[in-house]
């Protein structure tokens, strides 16, 4: 059975460092090579554009303020998933407010996640992080840093206002400077997948460690991002090195591994009215390959006639924004449309983490890379998914009329 991630010493062996003491290893050993796309978990994103002059490439259709409808679930490792406690659904009324963005800490484990209008200018800022497991073997809890992570985050989104450009990039950093000024918050490490959607459709996306997103476009995977790792179960870490964990590595040797908001991979994507956006930990990507995604999203997106059969193939349906307020499910508590799908994610990756006989992503890349393991079934993990639906509203009252229309 392998133990949980990382914390990443340079020169030891990743699956050594969980087993054992991190410094128990000589900083001789090797290990194998990360892969640089896992094939069976995501699909390679195809628009990277680091440069922020290659932004001009995008010609952006003439299109009214797209709204974000977002909900989120969530399930600690070792609890049950409770659907009607572990769920939060932002009020998209609030994306063009000053309203306080939520800044609560769930039950969530060392996952924590965060949602905020950006200022009072329209756009969005959300996403996850997930405290790194391996810290607690120096007596660290990586949920300080990554619940914390998030709460700072939401502030500085909050507080921007529309003379100040705020990227993606620019926004893990704000957070992971407060993070680190914070003296309640000794050390730890955290991954990280944000977003700022902005009105005109245009998102970007930062992405550090093995946390990660998903678009969907009518009953397809349109965009997604591959996960950084340093070696197998090492991910791309930000994080605080508390001077004993330096001075103990000085001694036995090995240096810690410590990135930063800069070696974030950043990528720009067009959303649309209709796509679902899907941001989640480790525990989701670890158990849950692409296509079962994409089972999950259509399913749900179709028996709700939010996408359905047209003319040319598969086309948003008329009842998209209603299904995505308040009330549009009827439910009891999961009542729309973004939270249901967050809902469901959550509780098909917590199924699969817990079944020893279904081999998930994780299972086939110990495979891949120790072959010897007898590992099998899912990986048990903290789950937090977050899940936005693009709604253009002018789009949405069209599609409403055409339906009226086609049954008149």
């Amino acid at each position: 059975m392998l133990p949980s991630k990382s914390i990443s010493f340079l020169g030891l062996s990743p699956l050594g460092q969980c087993a054992s003491s991190i410094f128990r290893l000589a900083p001789s050993l090797s290990y194998p090579q990360c892969p640089t796309s896992w094939t069976e978990q995501r699909f390679t994103c195809r628009t990277h554009l680091d440069n922020p002059s290659s932004r001009l490439a995008y010609s952006l259709a003439s299109q009214s303020d797209v709204t974000y409808r977002i909900g989120a679930a969530f399930s600690a490792k070792g609890k049950k998933f409770n659907t009607k406690q572990n769920i939060y659904t932002f009020d998209h009324r609030q994306q063009s407010s000053k309203k306080q963005p939520f800044t609560g800490r769930p039950a969530s484990g060392q996952d924590a996640f965060f949602v905020s209008n950006v200022g009072a200018i329209g756009s969005m800022a959300f996403g996850v992080a997930d405290g790194v497991g391996g810290w607690s073997d120096s007596g660290i809890d990586s949920a300080d840093f990554s619940h914390a992570l998030c709460r700072y985050m939401a502030k500085h989104a909050q507080d921007n206002t529309e003379e100040q450009k705020l990227g993606a990039r620019d926004l893990l950093h704000l957070g992971f400077e407060d993070v680190v000024a914070d003296k309640t918050i000794p050390g730890g490490g955290s991954t990280a997948c944000i977003a700022v959607g902005h009105s005109d459709g245009h998102l970007e996306v930062a992405n550090l460690g093995d946390s990660g997103f998903m678009q969907f476009r009518l009953n397809a995977v349109h965009e997604s991002s591959n996960p950084q790792t340093h070696a197998f179960n090492t991910p791309f870490q930000l994080s605080i090195i508390p001077p004993r964990i330096l001075a103990r590595s000085r001694i036995f040797g090995g240096m810690p591994l410590r990135d930063f908001p800069k070696d974030a991979s950043i990528t720009h994507h067009q959303v649309r009215h209709g796509d679902v956006l899907v941001f989640a930990t480790d525990g989701v990507w670890d158990n849950l390959s692409s296509s079962e995604l994409l089972q999950i999203v259509s399913r749900h997106m179709i028996s709700f006639q939010a996408w359905q059969a047209g003319d040319e193939g598969t086309e948003v349906g008329g009842l998209l924004e209603n299904l995505t307020l308040e009330g549009g499910i009827p439910k009891e508590k999961e009542n729309t449309l973004q939270t249901m799908l967050a809902v469901a994610i959550t509780g098909e990756a917590k199924a699969a983490s817990l079944d020893t006989k279904r081999d998930g992503p994780f299972a086939r890349e110990v495979y891949k890379f120790y072959p010897h393991e007898d590992y099998h079934g899912g990986k048990v993990d903290d789950i937090t998914v977050v899940v936005a639906i693009v709604v253009d509203p002018s789009e949405a009252e069209k599609r409403v009329k055409g339906s009226i229309r086609l049954n008149g």
